[in-house]
C-alpha cells in the first residue's frame, strides 16, 4: 500500500460529497477523515474534533498567522475553513490515506498543494433545481442562506474541470461504487 495519499472531494453544497465521503470511510479502512476548521457556527448534531475543529475567527487568523494552515479560504463574511497541516500529518504518521470533505476552492487548493499525491474529485448533479431541492430537504438554513449557497453552487460548477474525476450523483448506489472504484485504483487497493 502506498501511504501519504490524499483523497479530496468537493461539490457545491447538496451534490451529495459528504454522503460519499461517509460511504468511503464506512468500507475502506486505508482512509481517515481530515477534519476541517471552519468559524461558522456548530450544528446540533455536530462534535468538535469529529466533524470539524470549531474556531473563533480571532483563533483562525491566528492559526492563519503561524503558518498552520496548509490551504484556508474565507467562503462567506467572516466564514473561514481550512485544513491544518498538523491533521494531514498525524492521519500520515499512522499509515493512512487522508480524505477530504471541503468545497470546491479548498479542493482546488488542496490538489495544488500535494500534486500526484492527491486524487481530487468533483461530484455534481444533473442541475442547480436538484441542488435547491436537496438543501430545501436539508432544512438546516434560513431561506437568505440556502439562497446565498444556491448562488454559490451556481458558480462553483464552472470550476469541475479543475479536479481529476467528475462523479455525476444521481443514482446514490451507483455513484458509491463509482466512487469506491475511483479511490480503491488511486490508493492500489484491489
Amino acid at each position: 500500500m502506498n501511504t501519504g495519499k490524499v483523497i479530496i472531494f468537493s461539490a457545491p453544497s447538496g451534490a451529495g460529497k459528504t454522503t460519499i465521503v461517509k460511504h468511503l470511510l464506512a468500507t475502506l479502512p486505508e482512509l481517515t477523515f481530515s477534519v476541517s476548521a471552519t468559524t461558522r457556527s456548530q450544528r446540533p448534531n455536530e462534535v468538535h474534533g469529529k466533524d470539524y475543529y470549531f474556531l473563533t475567527v480571532e483563533e483562525f487568523k491566528a492559526k492563519l498567522a503561524a503558518g498552520e494552515f496548509l490551504e484556508h479560504q474565507q467562503v462567506y463574511d467572516n466564514i473561514f475553513y481550512g485544513t491544518l497541516r498538523s491533521e494531514v500529518q498525524r492521519i500520515h504518521a499512522i499509515g493512512k490515506h487522508a480524505i477530504f470533505d471541503v468545497d470546491v476552492q479548498g479542493g482546488i487548493n488542496l490538489k495544488r498543494q500535494f500534486g500526484a499525491d492527491a486524487l481530487s474529485i468533483f461530484v455534481k448533479v444533473s442541475s442547480v433545481a436538484v441542488l435547491a431541492q436537496r438543501l430545501e430537504t436539508r432544512n438546516t438554513e434560513t431561506p437568505e442562506k440556502k439562497a446565498e449557497r444556491i448562488a454559490k453552487a451556481t458558480s462553483e460548477l464552472q470550476y469541475e474541470g479543475a479536479f481529476d474525476k467528475i462523479l455525476i450523483n444521481e443514482v446514490l448506489n451507483t455513484t458509491l461504487e463509482e466512487a469506491e472504484g475511483m479511490v480503491k485504483e488511486f490508493i492500489g487497493v484491489l
